[in-house]
């Protein structure tokens, strides 16, 4: 069996003043609500032993507020900074964790989210993925390169904001 936690970046800082969107940082809110994931995350004891994330300053500050513990490897890869759900797709084909968090952006993570499970959670936020947005879905299969589309089972869903 292998997992997937994906997670759409907690709430970025418009106001920042960044060169650019790649360069702009998580606002206050945002930082509270990764290490609110972050510990939600320890205590479902749903812990990834890979992360595969945009290289944005936004995932690796979300990345970092998360405070895994265990030190999985981090992968920070320039081609999930605004991926298409079919980048995703690819990207976690490679994946080489049993436990893989990606960590990325909309619309493509929230595409994918719904595009990897058979049946979507029942949850008022799943449909517009917002910051934070973390889906975990589990897959009966033995390595990534076999994963499919709408072949996922839902194990949880939450947001930021099911926890502040």
């Amino acid at each position: 069996m292998k997992r997937l936690i994906l997670m759409r970046h907690a709430k970025s800082d418009w106001s920042a003043g960044a060169s650019s969107d790649h360069d702009r940082p998580l606002n206050a809110r945002g930082q509270r609500g990764a290490t609110a994931l972050g510990v939600a995350l320890r205590e479902k004891a749903i812990m990834p032993d890979q992360i595969l994330s945009s290289t944005a300053l936004r995932t690796r500050e979300t990345c970092e507020f998360l405070g895994l513990d265990g030190s999985p490897e981090v992968s920070f890869q320039r081609g999930l900074y605004l991926a298409t759900q079919d980048e995703i797709f690819g990207a976690l084909q490679r994946a080489i964790g049993d436990v893989v968090l990606m960590l990325g952006h909309n619309p493509g993570i929230a595409i994918a989210a719904s595009q990897f499970v058979d049946c979507v959670p029942d949850h008022p936020r799943f449909d517009d993925y917002p910051s934070g947005a973390t889906l975990v879905v589990d897959f009966d299969i033995g390595e990534w390169e076999a994963v499919g589309w709408q072949s996922g089972k839902v194990a949880d869903f939450f947001t930021p904001h099911d926890f502040t």
